[in-house]
């Protein structure tokens, strides 16, 4: 139960986390966010790791998986939602993130050939339906479906999608290193790849113009979301079946949806709190599946 709670403060953080990027990138481009965030993540959590008296670096043979888990986790996953959220409310995004133990399921049915069966079958519609109401705002036609005005809506999207991929490629690596290790060791190689085009675009000149606000949202970012968050989650993942915690995650649009209100004071539509509402369903469907069948789940 304490780590299935550590997880569930993880995925609350990172409701709130929408809320806080899309404050941060009022005052700052994607990648001056993103290598501030994961510079303040990497202080953080090599502190722990010395605090700890443990190695800093993993054993070399886990570096080439760790880059894997930078680049894809760190560096791609926050870039797309970066961007994404610069044309999207956060409250939107909170809705299709919800999709994530959706794409799980699908990435279980056909890598480890786990039979859908009609519930989750059942589920698997009514999440996307869900989602194709809240991209279009209840208004489904070519035009409402056409970019620019969706572009926002599908990066998260396929965020949501490539989040999924990272917690499978992450589990048996975090078993072998343990959660700390390889959070820090992944977080490490995210930010080395996202370092060039930092300097390369002297993001730096944006941090002497940021307000308090634009400060506490990056510094809540980078220690709360990019350091306790994933510690948190890569515990939990490392010690319960990643089917059981990727559950939590369903609770995050709730969150994200209270925070962006309060918050950022955006407004909700109808057909935003329906489509999530039926993503959430989906999920929850797909979640009912026979506990064999759920086990087998490495979201």
């Amino acid at each position: 139960m304490p780590t299935l709670f550590g997880a569930l403060i993880a995925v609350v953080l990172w409701g709130i986390s929408f809320v806080a990027t899309k404050a941060a990138l009022r005052e700052l481009q994607p990648v001056t966010l993103i290598a501030v965030r994961f510079a303040i993540g990497n202080l953080l959590l090599f502190a722990m790791l010395a605090a700890r008296r443990m190695p800093l670096l993993p054993p070399r043979r886990e570096w080439p998986v760790m880059a894997l888990l930078g680049f894809d986790g760190i560096a791609l996953h926050t870039v797309i939602q970066a961007y994404g959220l610069r044309e999207t409310t956060a409250v939107r995004t909170g809705w299709l993130i919800g999709l994530s133990p959706i794409w799980s399921a699908i990435l279980a049915a056909i890598f480890l050939r786990e039979r859908l069966g009609w519930i989750k079958s059942l589920g698997l519609g009514i999440g996307f339906a869900g989602a194709v109401i809240v991209v279009t705002r209840g208004a489904i036609s070519g035009q409402t479906l056409a970019l620019p005005g969706t572009r926002g809506d599908l990066l998260i999207l396929a965020s949501t999608f490539n989040w999924a991929i990272y917690t499978v490629i992450s589990r048996e690596p975090v078993r072998r290193v343990g959660s700390l290790p390889a959070m820090a060791a992944a977080m490490l190689c995210g930010w080395l790849m996202l370092s060039p085009w930092f300097l390369a675009t002297q993001g730096w000149h944006e941090l002497s113009e940021m307000s308090p606000t634009g400060w506490g949202a990056t510094l809540f970012l980078g220690i709360g979301c990019s350091g306790i968050a994933y510690l948190l989650w890569f515990g939990a993942i490392e010690r319960v079946d990643a089917s059981r915690v990727s559950a939590l995650l369903y609770i995050e649009p709730l969150v994200t949806l209270a925070s962006a209100v309060v918050l950022l004071h955006e407004p909700v539509l109808m057909s935003t709190i329906v489509g999530g509402l039926l993503v959430l369903a989906g999920v929850a469907l797909v979640q009912r599946a026979p506990r064999g069948q759920r086990e087998r789940i490495r979201s």
